[in-house]
This record gives C-alpha cells, sequence and structure tokens, in this order.
C-alpha cells in the first residue's frame, strides 16, 4: 500500500512536504527525501524513475517558499527578523547569530545554510534585508537546494535496507509509532518553551523601562549603556540609543576589566524577547556586577516612546572605551 501511495502521490508530496518547510512551518523536510529515496532504491522500475523529477521539484519548492521569505526582508527589513524571533522558541538567539554569520560570509552562506538548523528561515530573510539581487539570491540558493534535496535522496538510496527494517518495525505498532513520535515532539518543544519562560520569569523584575532609564541618564554619573546588536543589524537600523556603546556578549571579560563593579550597566538589543540582552545581564551579574539590567522592550521600545535616537554615522569607533574612573579596592 505504501509503495503505491509513494509511486502515484510521491512527487507531489515531496513537493507539498518541500514547500511547506521552506515558508517555515514546522514539517521535518529531510524525512520526507530520505523516504522516498529508499523507496526508489527498494522499487527501480516504478519509484527509482521519478528521482530525478523530484529533485527538480524540491528545488523549484525551496525557491518558491524562500522567495516569499526573501521578499519579506527586501521589503520589511529587520522587521521580519523581529517576527522571527516571536515565532519561535529561540529564534532571538538564533536570528543574531545567522546575522554575524551572513556578514562574514554574505550570499555564499546560503550554499549550506540548509544543513544548518535554523540557519536557511533566518539567512534568507537577512539577504532579502541586506539589499542582495535577485538573480544572485537565486543561484546560491539554488546550489544549496540541490545540494540539500540531493542529499536526502542519496541517504535515502544508501541505507534503503535499513530504513527498510524500520518501516516494517514502524507498521507492527501501528498507530502507536505516531503516537510516540507526536508525544516525544511536545515534550521535547514544552521543555523548551519551559526553559525559555524560567529565564524570563527569572529576570522579569531584574530590568529598566525606557522611562526609568531616561530619567537615570540624567545623574551623574549616567548609567553605561551597552547596544550589543549585530553589526550586520546596526546596518538595518542605523541608529543608537544617545551614548550607547558597542559590546559583544561573547567578550565580556573586556567590560569586566574596564568598568568598576559598582558602575550601572544598562543593555539593550533588537528582539522582542530580549534573550540575548537578559542573558548577558545575567553573565555580568555572576561577573560580580551589583547593577546591570536590560532595557525593556530594547531598542524598539525607546523609539516608540519617542525618545531621541542618536544616528549611527555620527557615533564614534564600535567599541568599548576604557573606563578610567578608579575602581573600588
Amino acid at each position: 500500500m505504501l509503495h503505491d501511495l509513494v509511486a502515484q502521490y510521491g512527487p507531489a508530496l515531496v513537493f507539498a512536504n518541500v514547500l511547506a518547510g521552506s515558508l517555515g512551518l514546522p514539517v521535518p523536510a529531510m524525512p520526507a527525501l530520505v523516504l522516498f529515496g529508499a523507496m526508489a532504491a527498494m522499487h527501480p522500475g516504478s519509484i527509482g524513475q521519478q528521482v530525478a523529477p523530484v529533485l527538480v521539484l524540491s528545488i523549484f519548492a525551496t525557491l518558491i517558499g524562500d522567495s516569499v521569505w526573501f521578499l519579506a526582508g527586501r521589503l520589511y527589513g529587520g522587521n521580519t527578523l523581529n517576527t522571527l524571533c516571536r515565532l519561535s522558541l529561540s529564534r532571538d538567539t538564533c536570528v543574531k547569530k545567522t546575522e554575524r554569520f551572513f556578514g562574514r560570509w554574505g550570499v555564499r552562506v546560503l550554499a549550506v545554510a540548509k544543513f544548518i538548523p535554523g540557519l536557511s528561515i533566518v539567512s534568507v530573510p537577512m539577504a532579502g534585508a541586506m539589499g542582495t539581487p535577485y538573480r544572485q539570491f537565486l543561484t546560491f540558493d539554488g546550489i544549496g537546494a540541490a545540494l540539500w534535496a540531493g542529499t536526502g535522496l542519496a541517504i535515502g538510496v544508501l541505507f534503503a535496507p535499513q530504513i527498510d527494517m524500520l518501516m516494517a518495525g514502524a507498521s507492527h505498532l501501528g498507530r502507536m509509532t505516531a503516537v510516540v513520535v507526536a508525544v516525544l515532539l511536545l515534550l521535547y518543544a514544552a521543555w523548551r518553551w519551559q526553559r525559555r519562560r524560567q529565564l524570563l520569569k527569572k529576570l522579569a523584575n531584574a530590568r529598566i523601562t525606557v522611562d526609568d532609564l531616561h530619567r537615570a541618564m540624567q545623574n551623574q554619573p549616567p548609567p553605561v549603556v551597552f547596544d550589543i546588536r549585530s553589526h550586520e543589524k546596526r546596518k538595518l537600523d542605523p541608529y543608537i540609543i544617545p551614548g550607547a556603546l558597542f559590546a559583544d556578549e561573547r567578550q565580556l571579560d573586556e567590560i569586566v576589566s574596564k568598568y568598576p563593579p559598582d558602575r550601572k550597566l544598562v543593555i539593550y538589543c533588537s528582539c522582542p524577547n530580549e534573550v540575548s540582552a537578559a542573558w548577558m545581564a545575567k553573565q555580568l551579574a555572576e561577573a560580580g556586577f551589583a547593577d546591570v539590567v536590560p532595557l525593556l522592550g530594547g531598542i524598539d521600545a525607546w523609539r516608540d516612546a519617542g525618545r531621541t535616537l542618536e544616528p549611527l554615522i555620527a557615533h564614534p569607533a564600535a567599541e568599548v572605551p576604557v573606563d578610567v574612573s578608579p575602581k573600588p579596592v
């Protein structure tokens, strides 16, 4: 029965699966390609002849779905990446890592993005937001789609006997297999969600609002405000909170060595969930800083409150300067 189903509807099912995955739906497309490759190896006469068409359909499905995200990035810029932050349990940190990865390798990253979980769905709109020509995008995205889909089919062909054994075992269990898989996926999602909820709950009271920060900036000395957005994100939104300094959460030692532990520090990023800023604040607190907090809502909350922003081009070197104030002995 499975043979007949794959022989008749296999290409259409793979196309729909790959398209859904490219659009960002929680549908794993690689298993469909592996399964089709295995069925093609076990039935070369009927299904095997469809391998080439399925490869082409998979490439087209990928390009269609990715083009939607590319266009969204081109039209809405950084707002598209902020939307991704809201749609995922951990996408805010993934967005930042991808921004840096894209900044280093450019559109070429699309040739391998499909093989790295989370990278593709972020790097595609990033390419649009950074002004990549569509023809260049299609070239590298097409290469990546061909390599990815071809790898999935090849794995299915190479491991067809083992996959056949797994399918036979699953058929004996019947519906119980689907139930077990669904339960495991739900448990994993619940665990990830609970981890994030615990982090945000723990830091819920350890934040500073836009109004409180604005008042604190009138004091002497004012708090040190760190902008920890990636270089690529600052290109998309070339404004900062007045007086903010650029910092990298991967280089906490620089901040620890340059500022006294009693200095008030405020950290902001651009993701609505503020997880990157909250994580950095937690690390600095553990390093001995007595008063370090993330900005509630990040730079978007500052902008929405009507506070003044400073053009990036008017800001000096993007690095943390040395604080010459004396440290307590």
